[in-house]
């Protein structure tokens, strides 16, 4: 039978299985984080020699400028305009663009004078006065008792406010009367810059928060902004802002304990001057010259030469 002739047939195994490796692809296996590829970066070019070389020169030019005791024209000049460039928003947020020009000049002038302590109390009145115009200036505009130019200081307003100080100053510079007065000087300087603050924050703070405004002359009561008014809180504010700089004056040593006493005290006298010279003569017939910017060049030089004078009988009572 050749059915039996042949071999009798292995089992049938199943193929092999293939194993497969996961891919990094995989879910059986966690995914890294992606790793951006390595851009090369070019270092940073550097400046050219003579822009390097610039810049060195004006950094030192600066700081010679700076540092230069006493200081000179020049080195006043190169400091007040880098001061003036760096301040330039907050300067212009309180004075007209010609303002500017003028108070910059000023400026030049006072440190030239007093160094860079004079120009720091200047400093401080520019910012509190202008503090002090700034508030409640929508008020002041519905009542039309606010500054012009949304009180923004022209030329005018600028040398009319330290006409008293830049006399002080030029005094200072040549040492008139010898270098024995530059104390007195530097007082009268002190001293008109109290008064001009004390006038602006009484009369500001005044418009914006005086309950009762007063006649100076004969304590009836008027509205606020009237030439020769005053209220209680605007006087007790412009007293507080008098002693505030005769303080950072103290601070900056301008001026003693005693002859800051002294400015506080001249200033009110001359702010008083100024309130009656308003009641009585500014606005009235044959008077039209006698406009706020000579008020106020009459107001500081009353309060530079009461302090200079009081000082010097305190002296003499002294001794």
């Amino acid at each position: 039978m050749a059915c039996s002739l042949l071999p009798p047939l292995a089992p049938v195994s199943p193929p092999p299985r293939l194993l497969l490796l996961p891919s990094s692809r995989s879910p059986l296996l966690p995914r890294g984080p992606r790793v951006a590829p390595r851009v090369p970066v070019s270092p940073p070019r550097a400046l050219p020699d003579t822009a390097v070389g610039a810049a060195e020169a004006i950094r030192g030019a600066l700081a010679d400028a700076f540092l230069a005791s006493p200081p000179t024209w020049r080195s006043a000049a190169v400091s007040n305009l880098a001061i003036f460039v760096a301040g330039s928003p907050v300067l212009l947020s309180g004075l007209s663009a010609s303002g500017f020009a003028a108070a910059y000049l000023l400026g030049t002038l006072t440190w030239r004078a007093f160094g860079p302590k004079g120009l720091v109390l200047v400093a401080a009145y520019f910012v509190l006065g202008t503090a002090a115009t700034k508030l409640k200036i929508k008020q002041k505009e519905a009542l039309g008792v606010a500054e012009k130019r949304g009180g923004r200081r022209g030329p005018g307003s600028v040398i009319g406010s330290s006409a008293a100080g830049c006399v002080c100053a030029l005094l200072s510079i040549y040492n008139v009367r010898s270098a024995a007065l530059a104390e007195l000087w530097r007082l009268g300087f002190v001293a008109s810059y109290c008064t001009k603050l004390s006038d602006t924050v009484s009369s500001e703070i005044g418009k914006a928060y005086g309950r009762t405004t007063y006649l100076v002359t004969t304590l009836k009561v008027v509205p606020r902004g009237t030439e020769g008014a005053i209220s209680i809180e605007g006087t007790l504010a412009g007293i507080l802002a008098s002693i505030i700089l005769a303080s950072v004056g103290y601070l900056l040593g301008q001026v003693n304990v005693s002859q800051g006493a002294v400015c506080v005290l001249a200033s009110q006298i001359a702010n008083f001057c100024e309130s009656y010279i308003g009641a009585t003569l500014q606005d009235k017939e044959g008077f039209e010259w006698l406009t706020n910017d000579v008020v106020n060049v009459l107001n500081i030089s009353t309060g530079g030469i009461l302090a200079v004078l009081m000082q010097q009988l305190l002296v003499n009572w002294r001794s």
